[in-house]
């Protein structure tokens, strides 16, 4: 019986070494972008964000008015309560809870989950999107990226911003990303990986020595013997003209 389960746990060992050794040995290149700068800088972004936001503010102006003219029938009624009969009191209730009831489906109408709201900015939104997206796409094919996050949707603890793609994202789209290059290059220069490691230890200096104290060390320094002379090969005259006695 232990055999068994010691069998399935190298079995399942094996296996998992197998999944995780080939994601240490490929590595991905990452890099990031942030969305919300793209879309304040890309003027078909800015476009459409204004027009969703013109009739955005055309309901509150519909709901306003509705607002007011309850406000209006409340105060009716408070002021009339004694006057009035109880018909007219049943009728100015009736009216100002028709009020409070289309005030409430006007709104939900507009902003609840799937309404006209979500539909609208499906509608405008979505061809903006796209190429935004296929802009990232192109970006990511060209220098080879295998993941790209979206700073502003998943915030990140750190970020290099030699990884940035968004000024990139944005010259794809036809934007003048010349301040924008300028800022990014700045954020780079700033950061501190980024940055040479400078030694911290000066380079030592030599002091230039003078003549007495190369004298001093010739001094010190040992004799080196002499070579001796070898003999003369040649003959020897000295003794030339003399003649020894037999």
């Amino acid at each position: 019986m232990k055999n068994k389960f010691f069998n399935a746990g190298l079995l399942a060992a094996v296996v998992l070494c197998a999944i995780i050794m080939p994601l240490r040995l490929y590595s991905q290149k990452v890099a990031f972008i942030a969305s919300d700068v793209i879309r304040e800088n890309f003027t078909e972004a800015k476009q459409a964000d204004q027009r969703i936001r013109t009739i955005v503010d055309e309901w509150k102006r519909e709901l306003e008015t509705i607002e007011k003219n309850i406000d209006i029938l409340e105060t009716e009624i408070k002021k009339n309560r004694l006057i009035w009969t109880d018909d007219e009191k049943q009728d100015k209730e009736k009216e100002l809870q028709n009020l409070r009831t289309e005030k409430m489906t006007y709104a939900r109408t507009k902003y609840e989950t799937n309404g006209e709201y979500d539909k609208i900015v499906k509608d405008i939104l979505k061809p903006i999107e796209e190429k935004i997206y296929a802009a990232v796409q192109e970006v990511a094919n060209e220098e080879g990226y295998d993941i790209i996050f979206d700073k502003s949707v998943q915030p990140l603890p750190y970020t290099n911003f030699k990884y940035d793609l968004t000024v990139k994202v944005l010259r794809k789209l036809g934007v003048d990303v010349e301040a924008l290059e300028k800022e990014q290059q700045e954020k780079i220069n700033k950061d501190p990986r980024n940055q040479q490691k400078q030694s911290k230890e000066p380079p030592k200096r030599t002091k230039s020595r003078t003549r007495e104290e190369e004298s001093r060390d010739v001094e010190r320094q040992p004799m080196i013997d002499k070579p001796v002379m070898q003999p003369s090969l040649l003959p020897d005259t000295t003794n030339q003209g003399t003649i020894k006695p037999k």
